[in-house]
């Protein structure tokens, strides 16, 4: 090294010293979750269970802020708009990644945000309300042809992964039922409980208590699996419907351009909560799967769940109007 280099080395060495001493110091105060729905959802459970475990791992509380409104857009944009210090991050369903960018100019675009890991997986879910008398899918599928828009569906708004969801099914089946949008799951689910309308289409995770209550009744899963929860519910494709797929995926985001060490730390966290036996007992009583990903995987996931909205949302006509 000429000896003119020698206090440049030193002052680039100085600086990475003191960017590896504030990861290690990482983190030093509270971090906060986002999640972009209403509190009592399934985004909202979910993340509530990781907040313990991550708290516990991080030595820091990690505390759920809840931002509803616009389909998970406000939520996602706060967390896009937020300081790159790892402090702030958020668990997000496929809606405002995959679905809002294709109905309406979102203030971010998905690449705006640091892809972390998923964090489970939820089938969706087709179900009414006991007293709509509907037992089976071809049931519904009957009377909603005998009575072509008589019937309403809810969700838990425009453009939010339920209402996707239902619009391929009614795609997929020829089905020709009303949309009702409501603010959040909870309010969707409630909705058909009261009999305000006869179906809808949502994970799994808020409807088992209602189910165990007989409040509702589950149709069909369309995932591609049999739920365990439910092992007597056939799914979609063996009732002859392949094509009616929809399972929500659940994952972290974060600002773009975190520091790697933290980034790091940060993710190897939130997989050490998500692969813990308990979390994942506690995912499956409530009706997900634990699962964890690459950045790079979860992000190309979102993207591909981009391009299959994107064709619901031109075949079905929808928009935010």
């Amino acid at each position: 090294m000429r000896r003119r280099d020698f206090p440049l080395f030193l002052a680039a060495a100085g600086l990475s010293a003191s960017a590896a001493v504030r990861a290690q110091e990482w983190p030093a105060r509270p971090l906060k979750l986002i999640v972009p729905y209403s509190p009592g959802g399934p985004t909202d459970a979910v993340a509530r269970i990781l907040a313990v475990r991550m708290s516990s791992t991080l030595g820091q509380p990690v505390t759920v802020d809840n931002r509803a409104g616009a389909g998970g857009v406000i939520g996602v944009d706060a967390v896009a708009k937020a300081a790159p210090d790892g402090y702030t991050f958020a668990l997000v369903a496929p809606g405002p990644l995959a679905g809002m960018p294709n109905l309406m100019k979102t203030p971010y675009a998905p690449s705006d945000l640091q892809y972390m890991t998923l964090a489970a997986r939820i089938p969706s879910v087709i179900v009414v309300g006991r007293a709509s008398g509907i037992a089976s899918l071809q049931q519904l599928i009957d009377r909603a042809k005998q009575a072509p828009d008589k019937l309403n569906y809810s969700s838990a708004g425009a453009g939010t992964s339920p209402h996707i969801g239902f619009e391929l099914f009614k795609r997929e089946t020829g089905a020709r039922i009303v949309h009702v949008a409501y603010k959040g799951a909870a309010p969707a689910i409630t909705a058909v409980l009261s009999g305000e309308v006869q179906a809808t289409m949502v994970d799994l995770l808020p409807v088992l208590p209602h189910v165990a209550s007989g409040g509702l009744v589950v149709l069909a899963v369309a995932g591609p699996s049999r739920a365990p929860q439910l092992p007597d519910v056939p799914t979609t494709a063996e009732l002859g419907f392949p094509g009616v797929l929809m399972e929500t995926t659940y994952g972290l985001v974060a600002p773009r351009d975190l520091p790697p060490a933290v980034q790091k730390r940060l993710r190897d966290s939130a997989v050490a909560a998500i692969e813990a036996p308990e979390t994942q007992a506690q995912f499956l009583k409530q009706g997900a799967i634990a699962a964890t990903s690459t950045g790079a995987q979860y992000q190309r996931l979102m993207q591909a769940e981009s391009d299959k909205w994107r064709g619901v949302i031109a075949s079905a006509r929808i928009s935010l109007d």
